[in-house]
């Protein structure tokens, strides 16, 4: 069993994700980045599904009842273990009334805490993730909070496992997002699509601090209309890493929380880079770097084999 002594900014419990309910509005709230949720899966020796935590912000702390691994992956972090100072990215063992603490987050945003064991917590629809809006999943399908115990079964011990740092994507500033255009590109004026594309295919904006789990708004150049193109459309499906163009002409990249979009859709983050967006914090630059979807089809199918040879259990 774990004891949550402080949540940081937010904690919430995650896994890979709620899937088959889109038709009635449930979205499948993954962990965001699910290269590091793999990761922390991997060191731990868990089943990909298990449910891990995701956090943001220092200060994360958490006592442990009893001995067990654990590992934090994304974010880069000052951690230490009854004071010692531990690593990400790796695999550390904790003893029973061992204290974790997050002290600071150095590089990236969001970081995944991982165990040994199963959290004894319900599913619901299939999945053990958290759905902050709808209030199910996770532990009362809420963010956690200082005085929480989460219970464990099928504890086992693993030997030591790391993942080599060559083979962690980069998470600082600025944040190259490559995209690929979208449904309503021709919604929008040529000098729009210059401007979010930018010269030679590339432009730059700003993380605004009114980002969230649901979308990350982007501020810089306003993206404009054609004359007498509607602002909106006809609600449609829409999938994590659309670009939505709202009213205001100020990109929003849609998340894991939502499952229909009423604006129009200039482009979509290739898949590729889409564990990256865990990681766009306000203030942060951004660069959007147009391909065709043959490029990004390749790409995927690299990181996928590359994550796969890295994460087998041999």
């Amino acid at each position: 069993m774990i004891e949550i002594i402080n949540a940081a900014a937010q904690a919430i419990i995650v896994d890979s994700g709620r899937y088959g309910f889109s038709d009635i509005g449930v979205p499948h709230s993954s962990a965001l980045d699910m290269f590091s949720y793999k990761a922390v899966n991997f060191l731990t020796g868990n089943e990909d599904g298990a449910p891990a935590i995701e956090s943001f912000g220092p200060m994360f702390s958490m006592k442990f009842h009893e001995e067990m691994v654990f590992a934090v992956t994304g974010a880069w972090v000052d951690g230490v273990i009854d004071e010692i100072p531990f690593t990400s990215w790796r695999s550390i063992r904790a003893k029973r009334g061992s204290i974790m603490k997050i002290k600071r987050v150095y590089s990236g945003f969001r970081y995944y805490i991982g165990f040994s064991g199963k959290m004894d917590i319900d599913q619901v629809m299939g999945s053990y993730t958290t759905n902050l809006e709808c209030c199910f999943g996770g532990l009362d399908g809420r963010p956690l909070k200082k005085g929480d115990l989460i219970r464990f079964s099928n504890i086992t011990s693993i030997e030591d496992r790391f993942i080599l740092k060559d083979a962690i994507p980069s998470m600082d500033p600025p944040h190259t997002l490559r995209i690929i255009d979208g449904p309503e590109i021709d919604y929008f004026t040529d000098d729009a699509i210059e401007k979010i594309f930018g010269k030679k295919d590339v432009s730059s904006y700003v993380v605004s601090t009114k980002s969230n789990r649901t979308g990350i708004r982007l501020e810089g150049n306003p993206v404009e209309f054609k004359e007498g193109v509607e602002k909106s459309i006809i609600s449609e499906g829409i999938l994590p890493g659309t670009i939505q163009i709202p009213g205001d002409g100020m990109p929003v990249i849609v998340l894991n929380e939502r499952t229909l979009g009423g604006y129009a859709r200039i482009a979509s983050v290739a898949k590729v880079d889409q564990d990256m967006l865990a990681h766009l914090k306000p203030k942060d630059e951004v660069i959007l770097k147009r391909i065709d979807i043959e490029e990004a089809d390749t790409l995927w199918n690299t990181k996928q084999k590359l994550i796969k040879n890295l994460l087998k259990n041999e």
